[in-house]
């Protein structure tokens, strides 16, 4: 049996939707036991956003939406509603049992119930407690529901993404995927692993706070550096490279392509792939400089070409020729990459109910202590078991809990 990097690690997982539920799974698919506290008949909400998996007949339906399929693999599924006192009083029990816990409920919120930080480390000193908010537990907008969408339009990202302005389509525009949501789950995985390795040297648990915003803003990356240290704010430029040319997307007769031909070598390369070898000689594109001050003309007369022939056509050309290229693809022609296929990046996984569940693999590859991929739990399948197994809890008690509404 391979060896798991967190084994016996148990981590108690008051989160919802994206980011909280992304880094646990990371935990989860490297061995930890991961506890994911849900409202009882209702689940993590993303349990309905979007449609459900199609299963072959004859096998039980998967009752849960893709979102909740992505990033929940692994865990167990524990129904308890912690509003009420009796559901509270469980999951301090639990946490009492646990290595971590995190949660991103609205500011406040779980100091009502006895589950903020303070009331935590009182009954488990060693625990490593992080809180997930949005803007953060005190400052002007501690207290805001926070959105993937609205941060990525006040954090800045979407300020840089878009057509430039004075050209058609010219607006901001944010990406599908919920970028800053996770991003923050990452940067959750890396607080977590290195305050567990604090512990480790010290005995100390500790409080981590992440927010949305934190983590959406430090996404800016090289961008925002270069605004502070120069003043100069980053504009829109949309798919263009504003230091090479042409390095642009490029309409093919059945898709889109990426050509980045950033230096002479690669120019006089492209010019005899799309067989237009005369730009090389005329003085508007003779060096880097002119193709750029000259983007508009050059990526005219290039872009007339490249719609006559198919992206396969292309990208093979740009391979006899050396020129940087690649696809835009979209989720089938991903999948069907011969490099995506010899990679593994599918995974099938069996659920309980008989239907096997395809996912994306965790891209984190171990050669001594690979991950393992489990399916993400049914609503409360795990309930019964958990609290037995660390609480002690008898079918009566069980029974009684579930008749009261609490579990």
């Amino acid at each position: 049996m391979a060896q798991k990097i967190f084994p016996g690690l148990k981590i108690l997982d008051l989160t919802r939707i994206v980011a909280g539920p992304l880094c646990t799974q990371n935990m989860a698919d490297m061995g930890a036991t991961v506890y994911k506290i849900e409202k009882p008949g209702l689940g993590d909400d993303s349990r309905v956003m979007g449609p459900k998996p199609r299963v072959a007949d004859g096998q039980r339906p998967i009752d849960a939406a893709m979102t909740f399929l992505a990033y929940n693999r692994g865990k167990h599924s524990v129904t308890i509603d912690i509003t009420k006192p009796e559901g509270a009083a469980l999951v301090r029990a639990l946490a009492s049992h646990c290595d971590v816990m995190l949660e991103n409920y609205k500011s406040g919120s779980l100091k009502k119930l006895g589950l903020d930080y303070d009331s935590i480390k009182a009954i488990n000193p060693s625990i490593i407690y992080c809180s997930l908010t949005g803007f953060g537990h005190d400052g002007p907008y501690a207290g805001r529901p926070a959105y993937d969408f609205i941060l990525q339009g006040m954090a800045g990202p979407m300020s840089t993404c878009g057509q430039p302005d004075g050209s058609p389509g010219a607006s901001p525009m944010r990406t599908s995927m919920p970028t800053t949501d996770l991003i923050t789950g990452l940067y959750m995985n890396v607080a977590i692993v290195s305050a567990l390795y604090h512990r480790l040297t010290t005995g100390e648990g500790q409080y981590i706070e992440s927010t949305l915003l934190d983590a959406s803003v430090a996404y800016n990356g090289h961008l925002a550096v270069s605004y502070l240290n120069s003043g100069v704010i980053p504009k829109r430029e949309g798919n263009a490279n504003p230091i090479a040319a042409p390095s642009d997307v490029f309409a093919c007769a059945d898709g889109y392509l990426i050509i980045a031909a950033g230096n002479d070598r690669q120019f006089d390369g492209l010019c005899q792939a799309i067989e237009m070898s005369h730009l090389t000689k005329d003085a508007r594109f003779i060096s880097s400089q002119q193709r750029i001050e000259n983007r508009e003309a050059l990526r005219e007369q290039i872009a007339q070409r490249v719609l006559q022939h198919s992206k396969a056509h292309w990208l093979d050309r740009c391979r006899e020729f050396n020129v940087p290229s690649g696809p835009i693809n979209n989720m089938q022609e991903v999948f069907e990459d011969p490099a995506v296929k010899h990679r593994g990046i599918v995974v099938d996984v069996p659920t309980t109910g008989g239907a096997s569940l395809k996912l994306v693999r965790n891209p984190m590859r171990f050669a001594k202590t690979p991950v393992e991929h489990r399916a993400p739990p049914e609503l409360g399948a795990d309930t019964d078991q958990v609290l037995a197994q660390e609480l002690n809890l008898d079918k009566a008690a069980l029974d009684a809990l579930k008749q009261r509404g609490v579990i």
